[in-house]
């Protein structure tokens, strides 16, 4: 199976939340997306994409909460007007804001199996095609001093704008990625040096964090040289997705989904505060 045949599916179900504002809290998101997984996964929903936002949000790694001053870096991005949370899945701290557009396509992991680099790959398809029209070359590996640093970061000009991360739970897969659309790139980076400069003391851990330059960072409003929103990005991927499939179906939670989601925002507050307080 190759990567673009997983973003050509007979139907995709579209579950919108990019402008719920600030009152919509990221462990809601974490919640929702472990439940599409298993809903997904067992065959009761169609594929789906999930866009969302998230406003003033730091969201930590598992591997963040090894830092030996981790209380004074959270209170120090609660100085800066930020929510701080835990993640439940890999991979380190990331801002979320309104410039920000959180998107996941939640797949069926099928009898051939989607690897996980099939996963990155169609992830990073999706965005070279909503983004052709630019006329930029867009690179997947890893941007050595941005914060959260993968193989699959996504850089025009060695500055990073998005990075993709993937979690798999009962035969659903979530592939996620966060797109820096407006605002400063390097203000973002900057604000996670100082959390990680403030957590760390300079002191040896066995887990090595990354050093963050500030400069390997850009929203890609900074490095397309005109204003791309998030809503200009919806729109973009929401046209590419009609391209792909026959079917768009705008949808919320179903009834029998609610259950499940109910019990996962329990497991992830749950877990969350055991982590943070």
């Amino acid at each position: 199976m190759s990567n673009s045949q997983i973003l050509y599916q007979p139907e995709w179900r579209i579950i919108d939340q990019s402008s719920l504002g600030p009152q919509f809290h990221a462990l809601q998101s974490f919640a929702m997306d472990d439940t599409l997984c298993t809903t997904v996964g067992n065959g009761t929903s169609p594929a789906t994409m999930r866009s969302w936002v998230h406003h003033d949000t730091i969201v930590l790694g598992i591997q963040d909460t090894k830092l030996p001053y981790l209380q004074e870096g959270i209170q120090f991005l609660k100085e800066q007007g930020r929510n701080v949370i835990v993640r439940n899945s890999g991979g380190l701290a990331v801002v979320l804001d309104e410039g920000v557009l959180n998107v996941s396509l939640i797949l069926r992991e099928t009898e051939k199996g989607i690897d996980i680099n099939l996963g990155y790959d169609a992830m990073w398809d999706l965005i070279q095609d909503i983004l052709k029209d630019y006329n930029v070359t867009i690179e997947a590996k890893e941007i050595v001093g941005s914060y959260c640093p993968g193989s699959y970061d996504l850089s025009i000009g060695n500055k990073k704008f998005a990075g993709i991360s993937q979690r798999r739970i009962r035969g659903g897969i979530a592939v996620q990625i966060y797109l820096c659309a407006t605002g400063s790139g390097s203000e973002r980076a900057a604000l996670i040096r100082d959390f990680y400069s403030i957590s760390l003391k300079g002191e040896q851990t066995k887990f090595v964090f990354p050093s963050i330059v500030p400069e390997t960072m850009a929203s890609l409003s900074e490095l397309l040289g005109e204003t791309i929103t998030v809503s200009d990005l919806m729109l973009r991927l929401l046209q590419a997705l009609q391209r792909m499939t026959d079917k768009l179906t705008p949808s919320q939670l179903m009834p029998d989904e609610v259950p499940i989601y109910e019990h996962n925002l329990h497991r992830v507050v749950e877990r969350n505060n055991k982590v943070l307080l």
